[in-house]
C-alpha cells in the first residue's frame, strides 16, 4: 500500500458518498491511468433498476471508451468494496493490471470473502491486488447506509 493508494481510495470514497446521498448502496470507484484519475463512478443499481450498474463495471466501460481500447493496460482500479463475481470477471476480461479495494464483502465478495475468483491462475491475465486500503472508512459508510435503511424501514412499519 502506498500514499497514492490512500489518496485514490479517498477519491473512490467521494463517489461512494454520492451514491449514499441518492439512496444507492455506497460503493465508489475510480480508474487511474498515468497517475491521474481517468474515470470515476458510483453504484447506479437502484437509480437505473439494473443489477449490472456497479461502480467498477461503469468505470471499466467508460475507461475503455476513453482509451479506445478494451484492454485497460496501465490502469489501476480503486474500489471501496471488494468486487463481486460479475465485476471480478470483468476485470479479468478488461485486463485490469491492478486492483485496490477497501472493505470486504462477505455476501458477494469475489476476492476471498465469499468466493475467490482470483485464486486460480488465469490462462491469459493476472491482477495485482491490494486489499484493505482505508478499510475502516470504506466499511463505515456501508454500515451507516444499511443502519439508516433499517431505521427507515422500522419507521415505515410502525406507521
Amino acid at each position: 500500500m502506498t500514499a497514492n493508494d490512500e489518496f485514490f481510495m479517498n477519491e473512490a470514497l467521494l463517489e461512494a458518498k454520492k451514491a449514499f446521498i441518492v439512496g444507492e448502496v455506497p460503493v465508489g470507484a475510480v480508474i487511474v491511468h498515468s497517475g491521474k484519475i481517468l474515470v470515476r463512478s458510483h453504484n447506479l443499481v437502484e437509480s437505473l433498476q439494473d443489477a449490472s450498474k456497479h461502480a467498477e463495471l461503469a468505470c471499466m466501460q467508460k475507461a475503455a471508451e476513453i482509451l479506445q481500447n478494451w484492454r485497460l493496460l496501465g490502469c489501476t482500479l480503486y474500489c471501496t468494496l471488494e468486487p463481486c463475481s460479475m465485476c471480478a470477471g470483468a476485470m479479468l476480461l478488461f485486463r485490469i493490471p491492478r486492483l485496490v479495494w477497501g472493505a470486504p464483502d462477505v455476501r458477494h465478495g469475489a476476492n476471498g470473502s465469499f468466493v475467490d475468483l482470483f485464486s486460480k491462475t488465469h490462462p491469459t491475465h493476472t491482477i495485482d491486488i491490494t486489499s484493505g486500503v482505508l478499510q475502516d472508512e470504506c466499511s463505515h459508510i456501508i454500515k451507516e447506509f444499511f443502519q439508516k435503511r433499517r431505521m427507515e424501514s422500522n419507521v415505515r412499519e410502525s406507521l
